[in-house]
């Protein structure tokens, strides 16, 4: 038998015999990694016991690691599956696909799953951890594993398999009595999978298609050890606490309404303080950044959409054609098309770009019933939206200086952790998914690359995830407590606006086609609004608080005084209430501490007489009594410079 060389990371290259696996090499090293769950070989993760023939790179990766952690998660999916199976004989299952620090699997069940059940299973699948099951694998032709899984009377693996490529090689992994169709790979056993939890569990359709048999899916997380799932759980409790729909009733922000419609949130005068807030801080940057300001209508002919490729790449997200004249009308998706023809109504230079246009208009997406959540996901959205038409010269500064803007709100909202990723385009896509040009893809994507780059910015590369007419950089963030949101977007559109046959006249006097950026740095304001209540639990920043100030009388008697201050406040363009109820002073300042506010003026005699006002903060326990006009400046200056904090 011959000999192969293993270059393993972080230790040696050594010779073994052709097809060890992984797993025996790393029973020969001495004080070799522990707690190794997966592997890499040539930078693609393997299963432990996959026979190796060949010269190749190996490296060993715990379930602490990124990958590990994935693959952990997606086993730990295929042992609640078995649990199940073993529960419910009669249950079909589907897929279980892995997130970020989570796993679900989905199940066709005669009867949803109740919290006992969730028990039920989760005790099974301690069960079968104890038992140590061996995971093995093996690949099957796509005959074999149809006959195999109509065997077992699986119709939704049947229906993945009749889907999949027929060139496609097929895999099938086992444990004990289950076997299930996947690509893989997995832990080496069931006992490697010992601390996890089942979270919660909810319907779904098949394949996301309210058309489709109703699923029941089952959440759950799963950890190399039991500190950090502890961590993990005590996490997802503090985001029970500053779920955006709980603060948001609480704080009076916004609310659904069923004869208005699902996704189509109603905002209460506290909620659009802080749009208004929002949309005057984007107004302001934008004013320094040369963005002229327009308008556009919320329904439009469907020619429009057919001209800029919505219609052939985006209509699923889009609401029915409405009859109007004979003609197809939709409500408005996205300003796009209409900042296009507001370029082109007239003529422009060189000496005209960059121009740069933004609106703050409200636009209509169709979200499914079942994907509709809180703010996150909506039907009608306020887009904090931008177009930038410039020469190829004055791309990389004008994109830039989108990223830059970005950075400039994260430090204002103290966003300390984010990541931009540069979505780009799949070539299989080209023609279907994509507008089909293939040297323009991958000039616009290596230009954008480059201009990254030169702006020392970090990012990470993701496949498949562009514009259906250019690149994007997706920015995610995380908040306060670690929860990760999908935030903005700045694209670049290099089609569009020569299908609106956009131009401008060159210094040589030709007609030239410019680049369009199309930029979002807040997103929509429901998702912002969204992520900031989780951000800040609700305890918004002075600036952005709807209520920044109440004044407490400590009696009737004080009413009068309060009511001065008020309407002194008031002149200054301070928000400011006053509890005004015959209620002892304790339980004002508990319930304007429930409310959240920022800042409480307690008067009693002393103020009174004195003429001053008790200010008490949220948060701090010293008080100071000051004078009014001492206390309006100070927090008129802290106002202004939006502070995160107090």
């Amino acid at each position: 038998m011959k000999n192969i060389s293993i270059n393993i990371i972080g230790f040696s290259t050594e010779s073994y015999p052709s097809g060890t696996t992984p797993l025996e090499v790393l029973k020969s090293l001495k004080g070799g990694p522990k707690n190794t769950i997966i592997c890499k070989v040539d930078d693609v993760l393997t299963d432990l016991n996959e026979p190796i023939n060949q010269d190749i790179k190996l490296q060993f990766l715990d379930g602490k690691s990124k990958d590990g952690h994935s693959v952990l998660l997606h086993s730990t999916a295929h042992l609640m599956a078995q649990a199940v199976k073993r529960l419910f004989p009669k249950t079909k299952v589907t897929i279980g696909p892995y997130l970020d620090n989570r796993f679900y699997y989905d199940f066709d069940v005669e009867t949803p799953f109740s919290e006992e059940d969730l028990a039920k299973i989760e005790k099974e699948m301690h069960k079968i951890s104890k038992e140590d099951l061996q995971i093995t694998h093996e690949v099957t032709s796509r005959k074999e594993a149809l006959g195999l899984f109509k065997k077992m009377k699986e119709p939704y693996k049947v229906e993945i398999i009749h889907d999949l490529d027929k060139d496609e090689a097929l895999k099938t992994y086992s444990q004990g009595e289950f076997t299930d169709l996947c690509r893989g790979p997995h832990v080496p056993s069931t006992g490697v999978i010992k601390h996890f939890k089942l979270l919660s569990s909810s319907a779904a359709y098949w394949r996301g298609d309210d058309n489709n048999q109703t699923l029941q899916r089952v959440y759950g997380t799963s950890f190399p050890d039991e500190k950090d799932l502890k961590k993990y759980l005590t996490m997802l409790e503090e985001q029970k606490k500053r779920d955006h729909r709980k603060i948001g009733k609480e704080l009076d922000l916004y609310f659904h309404d069923e004869e208005v419609g699902p996704g189509l949130p109603l905002w209460t005068p506290n909620g659009a303080v802080i749009i208004d807030e929002l949309e005057a801080l984007a107004k302001e940057k934008e004013d320094l950044s040369g963005y002229k300001r327009v308008r556009t209508p919320h329904l439009t002919k469907g020619t429009l959409y057919e001209k800029s490729g919505h219609l052939e790449h985006y209509i699923s997200s889009m609401y029915p054609a409405m009859d109007v004249d004979g003609l197809d009308y939709y409500m408005k998706p996205m300003n796009c098309p209409h900042h296009h023809k507001i370029y082109a109504n007239t003529p422009k230079s060189y000496r005209d770009l960059p121009y740069r246009l933004s609106e703050y208009g409200t636009c209509y997406r169709y979200e499914k019933s079942g994907e509709l959540f809180g703010l996150m996901r909506v039907r009608s959205m306020q887009m904090n939206d931008a177009h930038i038409y410039c020469t190829e010269d004055q791309f990389k500064e004008e994109f830039i200086g989108v990223c830059n803007l970005y950075m400039d709100y994260f430090k204002i909202f103290g966003i300390e952790k984010y990541e931009m990723r540069l979505s780009l385009h799949d070539p299989k896509g080209l023609g279907k998914k994509y507008i089909n040009n293939p040297k323009l893809w991958e000039k616009t994507e290596e230009d954008v690359r480059n201009a990254l780059k030169d702006a020392g910015l970090k990012f990470v590369e993701s496949v498949g995830d562009a514009a259906f007419y250019g690149p994007k950089i997706d920015v995610q963030v995380w908040s306060a407590i670690g929860k990760e949101f999908s935030l903005a977007t700045n694209q670049v559109d290099f089609a569009v606006p020569e299908r609106f046959n956009l131009t401008y006249t060159d210094v040589d006097g030709s007609a030239k086609t410019p680049l369009c950026i199309h930029r979002a740095p807040l997103g929509t304001h429901e998702r912002f609004i969204g992520f900031l209540i989780e951000h800040f639990g609700g305890n918004f920043p002075l600036w952005l608080a709807p209520k920044q100030v109440v004044i407490l009388p400590v009696s009737d008697k004080h009413n009068d005084y309060a009511d001065s201050l008020y309407q002194e406040l008031r002149k200054q363009g301070i928000r400011v209430e006053v509890d005004n109820r015959s209620e002892k002073i304790g339980a004002k300042i508990r319930d304007a501490e429930l409310q959240k506010i920022n800042i409480m003026l307690i008067v009693g005699e002393k103020e009174v007489d004195d003429k001053l006002v008790t200010v008490r903060r949220r948060f701090i326990k010293e008080q100071q009594t000051i004078s009014l006009k001492e206390f309006s400046s100070e927090i008129k200056k802290e106002i202004k410079e939006r502070r995160v904090t107090n």
